[in-house]
């Protein structure tokens, strides 16, 4: 089963277009490999891919070819994410003083590496 697909029906995308062009991007890798659309996917995969606010991984238990309601859609993976960080540990990370302008390279690499964004 394709992997675009498969995202789509347990509902973690919203449509198989953004789960597709998510993939072609390079931001989803099945069992540590980055994947495109058309990857293959079985039971007990392992697929992670960076949400706005965490690393999202999940592992495949049920494959499921048609979009379904979301209380089936939850049976189909085990959620293994760490959990999402609350709004002030959001707040504190990557915080400048203000009127300071913009970082230097050296800084946004520092502020990236706080927030757990590789380059």
């Amino acid at each position: 089963m394709r992997v675009d697909i498969w995202l789509w029906a347990v509902r973690l995308f919203k449509s198989r277009s953004v789960a597709a062009s998510t993939l072609r991007a390079g931001r989803v890798r099945v069992n540590g490999t980055v994947a495109k659309p058309a990857t293959s996917v079985a039971v007990g995969d392992r697929i992670t891919w960076r949400d706005p606010l965490r690393e999202r991984v999940v592992v495949v238990r049920e494959l499921i070819p048609k979009r379904v309601g979301a209380p089936i859609a939850v049976k189909a993976y085990e959620d293994q994410s760490p959990p999402v960080p609350t709004r002030e540990e959001r707040a504190a990370v990557g915080l400048r003083e203000r009127g300071t302008g913009r970082p230097t390279k050296r800084e946004r690499r520092e502020i990236d590496k706080l927030r757990g964004r590789r380059r």
